[in-house]
């Protein structure tokens, strides 16, 4: 994911383009000069200043978090003293491979920025200790300049998405043949002390194909339980179909409007409505037994909605929007929504099993 805002035009400081770069100058369009006449206008922004130490400890602290999740996921708690905090190693597979998948896809995003001259942070990575059962809120990059055309806007939007999407491909390839076959009644078999953190999990389109050829045969009163590394494949590509979902300044909000322009707000709203719908089905279904069971939705899509709702459900243009994008950008922005819809599940987190 990243983050990005437009950058306020001053008043021309000449009325032809002399001034087009320099020490801590940029261009950018805004100034008109006559009917339809537009003309790169020079602005002076201080740099922002680069700390790496900032990114490094974030990185540190997101890296124990996951750690400690993992390792409760196994059914320890490093956190009760120093005896069980050997025990942390054992979240060490689930972090690793979940790590690996937010950084390959935040930089992604960050050297595509950096192949057109965009400025961006580094990753900041989000820990979420014991709150979560994951370890982190992900992480986000910020985008520090305009991004100049929807070209460079599809190709910074997709390029973290992809790449996050092949990492957490190879985790599921890796992880599901090292999951287990557990009868249902395994859970309530063993001590209070020593049982995992265990949730039912949705399964997009995806995950169902590489489950039905990798993983071990399951009859009808047994369970199958995620290897760590294929649980951090199944987040991974929920952080996926998350970032690509068509609207704001998600990963699907810069590539749906690349694709199409200011048709990107009616495709924001639709999806924003959606979300409304899925997470308000969901969160009925908390209170009211439905009928049908298991319920198509899931209330964490109202805290989207929100996040959408507080940072904005719009997108702010690039600097010269009227730069078409070639056939192949295309392409890649269709194949974008194609793995949207592979890695999406409605109900991704279910009942828990215990």
């Amino acid at each position: 994911m990243n983050l990005w805002r437009r950058v306020p035009t001053r008043p021309p400081l000449a009325p032809t383009p002399v001034l087009r770069s320099g020490a801590g100058w940029s261009a950018t369009s805004g100034a008109q000069y006559g009917p339809g006449a537009t003309w790169p206008v020079a602005e002076h922004r201080a740099a922002a200043k680069s700390r790496p130490l900032t990114h490094v400890l974030l990185f540190l602290l997101t890296l124990f978090s996951m750690m400690v999740a993992g390792a409760m996921q196994q059914g320890v708690n490093p956190l009760l003293g120093w005896d069980q905090f050997v025990h942390l190693v054992e979240g060490w597979p689930f972090a690793a491979t979940l790590l690996a998948i937010l950084t390959v896809h935040e930089f992604g995003h960050y050297f595509a920025a950096r192949h057109w001259g965009v400025k961006a942070s580094l990753p900041y990575f989000l820990p979420l200790p014991y709150l979560s059962f994951l370890g982190t809120l992900g992480a986000v990059i910020r985008i520090r300049s305009p991004i100049p055309h929807r070209r460079a806007l599809l190709d910074i939007g997709a390029s973290g998405p992809i790449a996050g999407f092949l990492v957490a491909i190879i985790a599921c390839a890796v992880g599901l043949p090292m999951s287990q076959v557990v009868d249902s009644g395994y859970f309530g078999q063993l001590p209070r002390q020593f049982e995992p953190d265990t949730i039912q999990l949705g399964a997009p389109l995806l995950f169902d194909f590489l489950s039905m050829w990798l993983l071990p045969a399951a009859g009808d009163e047994q369970l199958v339980l995620l290897s760590p590394i294929a649980f951090a494949g199944w987040v991974g590509l929920f952080i996926t179909a998350f970032n690509l979902f068509p609207v704001g300044q998600l990963d699907g909000g810069h590539i749906v409007y690349a694709l199409t322009g200011s048709v990107h707000r009616s495709i924001g709203r639709l999806t924003f409505m959606c979300l409304l719908v899925l997470g308000g089905y969901g969160l009925l279904s908390l209170i009211v037994d439905l009928p049908n069971g298991w319920p198509v939705g899931w209330p964490g899509w109202l805290a989207l909605a929100l996040l959408l709702t507080l940072f904005g459900r719009d997108h702010p243009p690039p600097s010269h929007p009227g730069i078409p994008l070639d056939r192949r950008r295309r392409v890649v922005g269709l194949l974008c929504f194609l793995i949207f819809a592979l890695c999406l599940t409605p109900v991704p987190f279910g009942a828990l099993v215990g």
